[in-house]
């Protein structure tokens, strides 16, 4: 559809007016949100995230897009909940007690939303408590958990060990500056992502997608 493929566009060139504009016209034309999602939002952030995968853009370039996303989506909404459209999945993230930084967090939760997952973001600074409660709260599909620094990356494991012991079923996936694919490995996470887009890929691998 012309009007879809417009509002990707909206999207990707983060065209934040534009992009609510068009997804206002979508639902007046009765194109119902579970296909707006797919075909207007997922498949742009979809794009967007190639394109960083593949050094084409950075960081502010994705925050402009994301920005666009979320206007869309603050329109779409309620007529998901309408519609009763089901999120792909469930993320529950945040960067572990002692961080307080939240850029590379914030991209990964856009990411997970671009590609239509339910994200709940607990911040910066969470306790292993606050990580085990929103498990049992929202009983997510995905935990990711983030560190950027070396002093406190160490907690990631106390996080796991605590969510294993809780029997809370969730993947868990980790991300930040300090961390590797082999650190994950040794504390027994289930993926590790580089970057934000990576992260999104991994989520939907690990369900299954």
């Amino acid at each position: 559809m012309e009007l879809l493929e417009r509002l990707s566009r909206a999207v990707n060139t983060g065209d934040m007016d534009l992009a609510a504009e068009l997804t206002e016209n979508a639902v007046k034309e009765g194109i119902s949100a579970s296909v707006i999602l797919e075909n207007g939002l997922v498949s742009a952030m979809q794009e967007i995230g190639d394109k960083y995968k593949n050094g084409e853009i950075f960081v502010p370039e994705m925050l402009i897009a994301a920005r666009a996303m979320n206007k869309a989506l603050e329109i779409l909404e309620p007529e998901m909940l309408k519609d009763r459209v089901e999120p792909r999945g469930t993320l529950v993230i945040g960067a572990v007690k002692g961080d307080l930084h939240d850029i590379g967090k914030n991209l990964v939760g856009i990411m997970f939303k671009g590609a239509g997952f339910k994200v709940i973001d607990l911040g910066t600074d969470v306790s292993l408590e606050r990580f085990v409660h929103a498990a049992k709260e929202y009983n997510p599909d995905i935990i990711g958990i983030s560190s950027l620094l070396t002093t406190t990356m160490s907690y990631m494991k106390t996080i796991i060990d605590g969510l294993r012991t809780e029997g809370i079923p969730a993947k868990v996936i980790i991300g930040g500056a300090p961390v590797n694919k082999e650190f994950a490995l040794s504390i027994n996470a289930d993926g590790y992502a580089e970057n934000a887009a990576e992260a999104a890929d991994l989520g939907k691998t690990l369900m299954g997608m």
